[in-house]
């Protein structure tokens, strides 16, 4: 027992180093990212970044005052971090305040390095690098912090896809930035977040939802392993295979887009004649479980 309890520390003490190293570099990434494509291009990232950015250039275009960037991302993040400590996990909102005040101190201290003025190549390479980091923190269990706290809230109180309710903020610093600075800017800056949400989609699943249809003759077996992997549970229904006129049963389940490969395989190996249909889920209404954040 002792033996035990001592490896899953082992374990844990493992993962959260494992965690912060990978954590910090995804920091740094984003902090190069901002300090070359981003500003090289004069873009507005969105969410808690962008309104530091926003802040900080009228503050230095229309009252000649250099106000340092990481000062301005803190106090912006100050109620989106309570929120976290509160709602989300405190080893969480650690971490993520980790990632807030080392990508904010890189962006003062490092030089700016043009790669190049296409704007066009900065707002695509700038975007797919930004979704990336974020991607990095969201699957070591972490985030950039701002608007990423209150989406992730939201979206575990009401079951909504955490990056739609971004997309709302972003939209007003994006007007907000085209009537100070100019529309080109800020339409280049749409197209710079467009990338981005399109690459944290593809990487980071856990909000979205995959509708599971399985016809089997294990169905018990089935039910017990989705439980065992995802937490969720699943409705079964007697029908009559039309081919052979045989009895089989149909399990029917919803669970997270990243449990999903995980959830399949299992399936398989317990059932290699199982027939699987998976569902892009578009919306979920009534009590569907999620993992608290540690």
């Amino acid at each position: 027992m002792e033996e035990s309890i001592k490896n899953n520390k082992n374990n844990i003490i493992k993962n959260d180093i494992k965690r912060f190293v990978v954590i910090t570099l995804a920091a740094v990434l984003m902090a190069v990212n901002i300090k070359t494509f981003v500003r090289t291009g004069d873009l507005f990232p969105g969410g808690a970044t962008g309104i530091t950015l926003l802040i900080t250039r009228s503050a230095r275009m229309f009252f000649n005052v250099k106000l340092p960037y990481t000062v301005v991302n803190i106090i912006l993040n100050a109620i989106p971090v309570y929120i976290g400590f509160r709602f989300i996990g405190k080893k969480f909102t650690l971490f993520s305040c980790w990632v807030i005040l080392l990508a904010g101190f890189m962006v003062d201290i490092i030089p700016g390095y043009v790669i190049t003025e296409d704007i066009l190549l900065i707002t695509i390479f700038g975007g797919m690098i930004n979704g990336l980091a974020i991607s990095v923190c969201l699957l070591m269990n972490a985030t950039t912090g701002g608007t990423d706290f209150i989406s992730i809230f939201l979206s575990e109180k009401k079951g909504m896809d955490a990056f739609n309710i971004i997309l709302i903020g972003n939209a007003v610093v994006l007007l907000i930035a085209g009537l100070l600075f100019g529309w080109d800017r800020a339409l280049y800056s749409i197209i710079f977040q467009y990338v981005t949400t399109t690459v944290i989609h593809v990487l980071y699943r856990k909000y979205q939802q995959i509708t599971l249809f399985i016809v089997t003759d294990h169905p018990n077996e089935v039910c017990e392993i989705i439980s065992e992997i995802s937490h969720h549970g699943a409705t079964t229904w007697k029908g009559e295979g039309h081919y052979n006129h045989c009895e089989r049963t149909l399990v029917y389940s919803i669970v997270s887009s990243a449990e999903a490969d995980k959830v399949v395989k299992a399936i398989k190996e317990i059932d290699k004649a199982a027939f699987i249909n998976l569902i892009k889920t578009q919306q979920l209404l009534g009590r569907f479980y999620r993992r608290r954040a540690d």
